[in-house]
């Protein structure tokens, strides 16, 4: 079971005055099911407006493209003027990783999308940053040299002919520049200060371009030179930044603030604990951060991980957990409350989900529903859960064993198998919500058309792929749950003593979510025509449960011994 890949697209349309053109630009963007439009933020100056949004991978190269080919119909680049450098009426567009998928992935939708700009729309394509197909493109500055007045000049040369498309100056559309970058996080950092130019020390102190060297006194000296002219400078510590002090009227404080073009040479954590230390150095207090607009949820969840182990506590916790940690140690709300599903790219994407999630009941009403009418969720779904349920208990006793007084240089090893704990939790739940997507799919296959010829077949093929479908599932479940004995047996030889017969419990519903996912796996592949198929199925799903049974025959005899010598 994968969770869901997400990339965001931040397009540049050579637009920023006329409101109703970006209007129709972002019509075709909000058209694609699967996206969600963040944010739209045209300038008059600029003439330009950059467009933010994010989905998973295939709709997100969809919206462009549509966005692409509107821009092309509405902007006339032979008018345009603006302070900004461009070339296009897209003049770029970025896709950015931002959770599930690799950069090396997202620069193979990068290419998809400009080749089929280029085939489609007939408009020069040039790759460039992570996507650039040549060294020399990947700076956008060089591939953008010489703008629009100098375009059809630059497409004669042979050494810039475009990635795709023809090389063939179209005066409407200009080029277009896609490429893949890594997620910028504009955040600032507030200062115990007033002085703009203390936090301006402070942000010289730490960006990657620094600061200069000077001679005698290092804020007002004469700045030094090399043997050719050049003035020589002092690179801070902190790859990918960039950061400016400044006075906030709104606040009344000063602070640091500083974009983040490189989120894995310098996460959000690092970020703010060298800005600390550096404005500790001259005096100064971080009394919090303020991230503006939003940020993906590993740059939250790392900086909590983070801050749980220099405390030397578990991190086998909810992501929930964690990212309070997050909010507190980095004083994320010290200006304003900063909520998780309005500043999380994930979690907000997930409060726009209008499918009703069973692991998002109550107790009570997640037994309710089981209880009614409905035959989902059925014995597949409450297989997985039990098999969670196991896994949380298990969990439990590693975590309660992490913080167990007089076990504290053993903190690490416990958090190590919470987090294994954590990571099946996750798994098995997605399971519970999962085997009832699978069950109502064979429901919708059998209530496809069935009269014509081509109808049945397309029917049969449905209902076949569908109950293959729902035979998978609940053999994942199985094969996830068996996984959980692992940890299990662990606590119950090496975990917190007094909480061994919680570890008991778990053996006993990760056996029942084994022998009860089994009991769909079984029926389902029944149904299906490919026997040799369904035959392996059962055979492995044969061992899967042996294996389980003794697992928790083995676990319980020690959980009994243990009580009774307690």
């Amino acid at each position: 079971m994968l969770a869901k890949r997400i990339i965001e697209c931040v397009p540049n349309f050579s637009e920023g005055r006329d409101l109703s053109i970006i209007k129709q630009i972002t019509d075709e963007i909000e058209q694609v099911e699967g996206v969600k439009l963040l944010d739209v933020d045209p300038g008059k100056a600029t003439n330009r407006t950059v467009v933010t949004f994010v989905g998973t991978p295939e709709e997100v190269i969809e919206a462009a493209f549509r966005a692409i080919k509107k821009a092309a119909s509405l902007i006339d680049m032979r008018k345009h003027k603006g302070a900004h450098p461009r070339f296009g009426a897209t003049d770029v567009c970025p896709l950015v990783p931002v959770a599930n998928i690799t950069m090396d992935e997202t620069v193979e939708y990068a290419h998809r999308l400009a080749e089929r700009v280029g085939n489609e729309l007939q408009i020069p394509v040039y790759c460039y940053e992570n996507a650039a197909l040549k060294p020399e493109r990947r700076n956008l500055a060089s591939v953008r040299s010489g703008e629009y007045e100098g375009l059809a000049e630059k497409l004669a040369n042979p050494e810039w002919k475009p990635d795709f498309g023809p090389a063939q100056f179209n005066p409407l559309t200009g080029a277009i520049a896609i490429g893949a970058r890594d997620f910028l996080i504009a955040v600032n950092f507030n200062l115990n200060t007033t002085s703009t130019r203390r936090a301006n020390a402070v942000a010289f102190d730490v960006r990657e371009k620094g600061r200069p060297l000077r001679e005698g006194n290092p804020i007002t000296g004469k700045i030094k030179k090399d043997m050719e002219g050049n003035e020589i400078w002092i690179p801070g510590p902190l790859k990918g930044t960039k950061a400016i002090g400044w006075y906030i009227d709104e606040y009344g404080i000063a602070q640091v603030s500083m974009n983040i073009t490189n989120i894995s040479l310098t996460p959000l954590h690092i970020a703010f604990e060298t800005v600390s230390e550096k404005a500790r150095e001259r005096g100064l207090r971080v009394t919090g951060t303020e991230i503006v607009g939003l940020v993906p949820a590993r740059s939250i969840l790392e900086a909590g991980r983070y801050f749980l182990q220099k405390q030397q506590r578990s991190l086998g916790i909810s992501d929930k957990e964690i990212i309070k940690i997050a909010i507190k140690s980095m004083g994320l709300d010290d200006l304003k409350p900063f909520r998780p599903e309005e500043k999380i790219i994930e979690y907000m994407l997930e409060a726009d989900v209008k499918e009703k999630k069973l692991i998002d009941m109550s107790c009570a009403d997640f037994t309710y529903e089981t209880a009614s009418e409905s035959p989902a969720p059925g014995g597949g779904s409450i297989s997985a859960f039990m098999g969670a349920l196991g896994a949380s208990l298990a969990t439990m006793v590693a975590n309660l064993s992490a913080c167990k007084p007089g076990w504290d240089e053993r903190w690490e090893e416990f958090s190590n198998w919470a987090v294994k704990g954590q990571n099946l939790i996750k798994e098995l739940l997605m399971l519970v919500d999962e085997d009832t997507r699978a069950f109502n799919k064979i429901m919708e296959a059998y209530g496809l058309p069935n009269t014509t010829e081509e109808e049945k077949n397309i029917r049969q093929k449905t209902i076949q792929q569908a109950m293959l479908y729902a035979t998978q599932i609940p053999y994942s479940t199985m094969g996830k749950a068996l996984e959980t004995f692992e940890l299990i047996k662990a606590m119950v030889e090496i975990g917190n003593p007094n909480s061994v017969s919680d570890a008991g419990v778990a053996a006993l519903c990760s056996r029942a979510a084994v022998m009860g996912a089994f009991l769909n796996v079984k029926i389902n592949a029944a149904g299906l025509k490919n026997k040799q198929l369904a035959e392996d199925f059962i055979q492995k799903g044969n061992e899967i449960e042996a294996k389980a049974i003794a697992m928790e025959s083995e676990i319980l005899k020690v959980v009994n011994e243990k009580i009774g010598g307690l």
